[in-house]
Parts: structure tokens; sequence; C-alpha cells
């Protein structure tokens, strides 16, 4: 269903843009026009695939909220400030950057989709939970949803990481109801963005970035105990730490198996001008 609710959701708002096409279109790293609308036709067709594949209140919560929080960031963003350390030092400089809202934004709503998830697993009786565990899977949500984004500087980087991060929770039944449903139309939502995205015609902008991102946090959060959650967190942090001082770009273009993946399927692009399309929040190094 997440196939199918994104490509009725995309035909809608090719059609209809809202405020015109032109307040959704970008360049991307080759310099490019793109337009952003993949987007939210990412995030509202993923979470109605989600919804009707039984996944219920925490992947509404977690792909519409950290998806208005990435809108806010692809339509008002000035870009003036660049990575987490960029935007902490903005607010102790007294400027409240939408990049800065986006942070505390990310962290609401990876620590609501967390309490909801686990209310229901306590209900059902599948995951062990507590506070800690909630607090943690919060931040795990969060989590994704930045690193999804900090992967999202060329066309079907990010979607093909998608893919490989959620299929396998969409292909082995073991586990909730809830991760297996949210995993399989983040997988379908995906399939279908993935044609015009590597062609380089659309891309997801924080918007469809930030709730995918969120939405394969969800599926592993419904899956994991406090262990499985810890260590996830531990490697967001150190990814995203590590993007404030290392180009992940530069480091897949220099290892020969990550460069062919990256370049699977993709269109030749007639300039090679470095224009990054995004802002997520560690993206210091472009």
């Amino acid at each position: 269903m997440g196939a199918v609710s994104s490509l009725a959701a995309a035909a809608i708002l090719k059609g209809h843009p809202p405020g015109g096409a032109q307040r959704w279109t970008r360049s991307n790293h080759a310099g490019c026009p793109v337009t952003l609308l993949e987007g939210p036709a990412y995030a509202v067709g993923v979470v109605a695939g989600a919804l009707c594949g039984g996944a219920g209140v925490p992947a509404a919560v977690a792909g519409l909220g950290a998806g208005a929080f990435g809108a806010l960031d692809d339509l008002v963003g000035d870009g003036s400030s660049k990575g987490l350390r960029g935007h902490l030092a903005a607010v102790r400089r007294g400027e409240l950057t939408t990049g800065a809202i986006k942070i505390v934004g990310l962290g609401v709503t990876g620590l609501a989709t967390a309490w909801v998830a686990d209310r229901s697993c306590e209900r059902t009786g599948t995951q062990a939970t507590g506070p800690l565990a909630t607090l943690v899977g919060g931040a795990v949500v969060a989590g994704s949803a930045n690193m999804v984004n900090l992967l999202d500087l060329r066309p079907g980087r990010a979607l093909k990481v998608v893919l490989l991060l959620a299929v396998p929770f969409a292909s082995f039944g073991r586990g909730s109801h809830l991760s297996t449903a949210t995993a399989a139309a983040t997988v379908g939502a995906a399939m279908v963005a993935l044609p015009d995205d590597l062609a380089g015609r659309t891309m997801l902008g924080d918007t469809g970035a930030n709730s995918a991102g969120a939405l394969i946090g969800t599926a592993l959060v419904a899956r994991a105990d406090l262990r499985g959650r810890l260590l996830a967190l531990a490697a967001l942090t150190v990814l995203t730490l590590a993007s404030e001082k290392v180009s992940f770009t530069k480091v897949i273009e220099s290892t020969p198996g990550l460069r062919h993946l990256d370049a699977l399927g993709r269109s030749p692009q007639p300039s090679t001008t470095a224009v990054h399309h995004g802002r997520p929040l560690g993206d210091a190094v472009p």
C-alpha cells in the first residue's frame, strides 16, 4: 500500500503543487533543477500505506511529524548555519534557525513515537519496555531521521539506504506487526520514488528523508529491546559526530564497493558542481 498511496500523492501534488511549482524547485548537487515534491508525496504516501497495513498511530506520528519539521527546513530554511554544531552555535548567539527548531522537533517526534509504540507493545506483550527504553527509543527515531537526511546528497543514495535497512524488517516475520507493517510501507514508497530520484528529476529533501528515517527508526524500536536500542543509538551518535568532520560523499567515492553501489542506476549528470540540496542537522562537511 505504501507504493500505491505514494503514487497517488505524487500525482496530486505534481498536478496541484501548493504555492506553485517554483516554490518546490531546487538545484541538486550538479546544479540541475529538481522538485522537492517527492518529499511530501513520500511522507503522506508511506504513512497512508503504513496505516492501511495496520501500523497504527506510531507510524503516523513518526512519518508526519518528522516530515513536517523537514518541510519547515525545506521551505523556510536559508542554510546560513550548517551542521549540528552550527545550529547550536547560532542558538548560543541568540539566533533561532529552522535547523534548531528541527532538532527540537525531531526529538519531540521521536519521543512521542517511542512512547506510543511502547504502550502498544506493552498491551500486546511483544516487547518489554520502561522509561529508559522509551527515552532511548525516542533518540533512535530522531537520530535515524537525521541520518537518512545526511545521506541525501546524491540522486538515489538515501533511498538505496532506506531499502537496505527496511527490507529486513519487512521480510522477516519475527517481531511486532508494527515493525513489519511500517517497514513494508517504507519499502513500497521508496521503490516508487527511486526511479525519478535516480534520474535527477526529483529529490526527497528534508521532508522525505526525515520521514523515511523516522519510520525506519520506528520499525527498529518496535522490534528491539533496551540493549538493541542502545546499540543503535551508539552507532547513530558516532555517525552523526563523524559527519561533522568527515565527508560521507568522499568516503563513498573513495571506496570501490560503496562507489559502485552508490552510482548504480544513476543517470549521468551534466555538471559536477557541488551544490548541496538539503540541510540535515549534521551536514557541516558537504
